[in-house]
């Protein structure tokens, strides 16, 4: 990430730019797997959005290299005769002129507003242009870039008319001369390439900030698709809570009901009728020992599982969290002890893959063949870690010992993570 939120918690976002100005250049950002040259490449270790953020970032900021490349070629032809003082203190004002392009690009990427530096490296520029003794490819590229990055934080008509006046100002304070002057024939050879110089100073001005446009225009498309599958996917796990929600108030509502009711019968009968009281009493510890059974059996995998609506949850959930799925199950369905269980797998398995890993596709498939059941679930998102054992994955060991299968689960040796359960259609209980 380029920006991170604030230790308070307060949702602002901290600045890219510290205080210091070089290294507010040369500082990395923090990003994990970030600290060497193969962490940089390392894609494994972050998400494609975090990477597109980054390239982002720096196709925006190229604008703040324009005037330093122009600046540092027209030092290196510089003459005697030119004053060096007066180009030292262009190129140092450089400085502070590219860390407020880089703030604006960050305001920018972040939706926040940069008015104040806009301005003030608005005025840099222009001081840089009208003190500076040189051409429109050398000090006029400070104009380019400052419409660059304001072109980000503006509207189009406000872009139109910024571009236009810094063009204009950059032609007005460096125009070279007529084409004959020996000022201009001292820089370009000819007429022809004076033409082209110039027009194409003025053609570069007037699209790189409408190409700047659109690459925040993608990025804030991206982003947004992005939130929309992440709310997506926490709607798919809040439906997904709700329906466990209303399974356990349906299998325990009416014995919780019956429980008050006889509870109080038996207060009214302890004195007039003692034997009915106990009576009563004895009905409340079946209905009480009755409806912690169905919790236990709801908490273990609910006490009626249609295994193809379980199924399409869990391939619900995974693509809404942007994982492809590929789903294979017996046709005329499994016994409903069976269904249970391998709901219960799939849950599991499916947790699995959104906690620790960073898959892209999944498979899960359920098969029955000579007297047993496989069911397996593979993805793309295998890491170093993945084979470690859990909770999660010892409680489905100890699930599908209990029933005389077995789960094994780790690297398949092909990039990819499988999840294997055998379970003996006999042991089923």
């Amino acid at each position: 990430m380029l920006t991170k939120t604030d230790e308070k918690g307060t949702g602002r976002r901290k600045a890219l730019v510290p205080s210091g100005l070089f290294r507010s250049l040369l500082r990395r950002p923090t990003i994990p797997g970030a600290g060497s040259l193969a962490g940089f490449f390392r894609r494994d270790k972050r998400s494609q959005v975090e990477r597109l953020r980054r390239l982002t970032f720096w196709m925006l900021s190229i604008g703040v290299f324009l005037p330093w490349v122009g600046s540092l070629g027209w030092l290196s032809r510089a003459t005697e005769t030119e004053p060096i003082p007066l180009m030292l203190l262009g190129v140092v004002l450089l400085i502070p002129f590219s860390v407020l392009q880089v703030r604006m690009v960050r305001a920018a990427m972040d939706g926040t507003t940069a008015n104040r530096e806009i301005a003030v490296s608005g005025v840099i520029a222009l001081v840089v242009m009208a003190t500076q003794e040189g051409h429109l490819w050398s000090w006029g590229l400070a104009a380019l870039a400052w419409t660059t990055s304001t072109a980000l934080l503006l509207s189009r008509s406000a872009t139109l008319l910024v571009t236009l006046g810094a063009t204009a100002a950059g032609l007005y304070l460096l125009w070279p001369g007529a084409p004959n002057s020996p000022e201009a024939l001292a820089i370009y050879s000819d007429e022809e390439s004076f033409g082209a110089t110039v027009g194409g100073y003025i053609g570069i001005s007037l699209v790189l900030p409408w190409a700047n446009r659109f690459q925040l225009w993608f990025w804030e498309v991206v982003r947004a698709a992005e939130a929309g599958k992440e709310a997506q996917a926490r709607l798919a796990v809040t439906e997904e809570r709700l329906r466990f929600a209303r399974d356990l108030h349906d299998l325990v509502g009416h014995s919780l009901s019956a429980i008050a009711v006889k509870s109080e019968v038996a207060v009214k009968l302890a004195r007039a009728d003692a034997d009915r009281a106990a009576a009563e009493m004895g009905e409340v510890r079946g209905l009480a020992r009755e409806a912690l059974k169905e919790i236990r059996t709801a908490v273990r995998g609910y006490r009626t599982v249609d295994l193809d609506a379980e199924l399409r949850s869990m391939v619900s959930v995974l693509e809404a969290d942007g994982i492809q799925c590929t789903l294979q199950a017996p046709p005329d369905g499994v016994p409903e002890e069976l269904a249970t269980l391998l709901s219960w797998l799939v849950r599991e398995g499916t947790t699995n893959v959104l906690r620790h890993s960073r898959a892209t596709r999944c498979r899960i498939s359920i098969v029955l063949q000579e007297g047993q059941a496989v069911l397996e679930m593979t993805n793309d998102g295998a890491t170093e870690a993945s084979g470690r054992g859990g909770t999660g994955l010892t409680g489905m060991a100890e699930r599908v010992a209990s029933s005389g299968g077995s789960v094994t689960a780790g690297p398949n040796g092909s990039g990819e993570f499988r999840l294997r359960a055998v379970v003996p259609l006999e042991g089923i209980r």
